[in-house]
């Protein structure tokens, strides 16, 4: 399913591997708890710039860094790298804001939230 009918990478498989890229970065430094955290990351807007095609079974790698921390906001961007290649196929972003998960009003970064942040800050 991750090729379109024109042999390549679908857009949208783009958009759910930055997804896995920020939630799984996020999960591994403890700062995310899908189930029982009381602060949730919404996603406000997001963006890609393609440069050039991949497609399965390509091997891709994805790096992430925080361009921009706000008081409830972050600005995360992800390059995508095809196989062994050392110039992104894709590079792309997504703003999360986050919210209290019961109120879904935007709340402060938690400390912890924003010293893992502020470790992978441009």
């Amino acid at each position: 399913m991750d090729n379109d009918v024109y042999g390549h990478m679908n857009n949208v498989v783009h958009y759910s591997l930055f997804d896995t890229a920020v939630n799984g970065w996020l999960i591994e430094q403890g700062v995310l708890d899908f189930h029982g955290g009381d602060q949730i990351g919404l996603v406000v807007e997001t963006g890609c710039r393609y440069f050039s095609e991949m497609a399965f079974p390509d091997v891709v790698t994805a790096g992430l860094r925080v361009a921009r921390i706000g008081s409830s906001s972050v600005r995360y961007e992800v390059g995508l790298f095809r196989n062994d290649e050392e110039t992104a196929a894709a590079e792309g972003f997504f703003i999360h804001v986050y919210v209290n998960r019961e109120s879904r009003r935007p709340q402060p970064l938690s400390g912890p939230l924003r010293a893992a942040l502020e470790g992978i800050a441009a």
